[in-house]
């Protein structure tokens, strides 16, 4: 197995990689440090809208009940809401399925100075289509090419983009669709279309796996997180997110006008 969370760079093959791996970190002091990088990101993303020059945009990819939701909500947790924008990619409407499928995509993507979250996102087009035959095989592939040219437009045009793939195992899958059944307060969070997507558990690995050697970057890399361990995979979505921002090198703009001799009475 793998001693690091990878950043793609070539053919994945998940048989390589441990979804329960922690790097041998203690849990709590991992959560902490966790809880600093939180503090930081609010920081940061102050510093982002001040300037107003940049926009940060997180995708989140992975197996049902691989921490989409619980990632986002953690890292997240204290970054001001009027600076973050969410989108949620469902079946498509019928203005949506109108236009060609990165329509609605390029819509969500966020203004210079805000972070936006895609959970789930442009890539289900080459997922779940692929997989329920919305598509044929020569389109889901040419939409490949398509997608790493569109990001890199986003890129060039200085969107941030960090793509986080939640790597689950099955056994830890299992156990919290479990949880899920035995908590009331979690019966929303259950659907059996998750047991028929959990059939074709192979089928999804093969398209992930594809997906992500076709679309990593260096613009924008796709990032493999172990998420067995919520706490390791919140530690690594945040550090990797402080780590993108102080990145950029911004500052506090400057007055655009001499402030000196201003006086409140």
């Amino acid at each position: 197995m793998s001693n690091q969370p990878l950043t793609v760079a070539g053919r994945v093959k998940f048989k390589k990689f441990d979804p329960a791996y922690s790097a041998g970190l203690d849990k709590a002091e991992t959560k902490a440090a966790t809880e600093g990088f939180r503090h930081r990101i609010d920081e940061l993303q102050q510093l982002l809208y001040a300037n107003s020059s940049h926009a940060l945009l997180l995708v989140f990819q992975g197996m049902d009940a691989s921490g989409k939701d619980g990632s986002v909500r953690s890292v997240l947790r204290h970054v001001n809401p009027a600076g973050v924008q969410v989108a949620n990619f469902k079946v498509p409407s019928s203005e949506e399925s109108a236009h060609d499928y990165l329509w609605r995509v390029h819509r969500e993507v966020p203004r210079y100075g805000n972070i936006g979250v895609f959970n789930r996102s442009h890539y289900e087009a080459v997922l779940v289509e692929r997989i329920l035959g919305l598509v044929g095989r020569k389109e889901w592939k040419r939409r490949y090419a398509q997608i790493v040219a569109w990001e890199r437009m986003l890129t060039e045009n200085r969107v941030l983009l960090l793509k986080f793939y939640l790597h689950v195992s099955r056994e830890e899958q299992a156990e919290r669709f479990r949880e899920r059944l035995a908590d009331p307060a979690k019966y929303w969070k259950f659907s059996r279309a998750d047991l028929t997507t959990r059939q074709r558990w192979a089928d999804y690995v093969d398209a992930y796996e594809d997906m992500l050697s076709a679309t990593s970057m260096p613009e924008a890399r796709w990032h493999v997180v172990p998420a067995d361990r919520n706490w390791y995979r919140d530690y690594v979505v945040a550090r990797t997110v402080v780590e993108a921002l102080e990145g950029l090198r911004l500052k506090w703009p400057k007055a655009k006008e001499d402030l000196s001799k201003i006086r409140i009475k």
